[in-house]
């Protein structure tokens, strides 16, 4: 369990950042609203899903 979760981690952050980047391009280019808000409430998943791989791994980390 605690490889899955170290491994999720750095996969998570990168979905972050490139979900984040297709966002901030989509609203530079005047692209649809629509479209940058879908993928700012992806960002928001992404990011809980990062912070729970985090907590996560801090939580088996301490159950050595």
């Amino acid at each position: 369990m605690n490889a899955f979760v170290t491994y999720l981690i750095p996969i998570a952050l990168t979905a972050v950042a490139i979900i984040l980047a297709l966002g901030l391009l989509n609203m530079l280019k005047g692209g649809s609203p629509n479209r940058s808000q879908k993928f700012m409430r992806m960002r928001v998943a992404a990011q809980f899903v990062a912070i729970v791989a985090m907590v996560a791994a801090l939580y088996f980390s301490g159950r050595g």
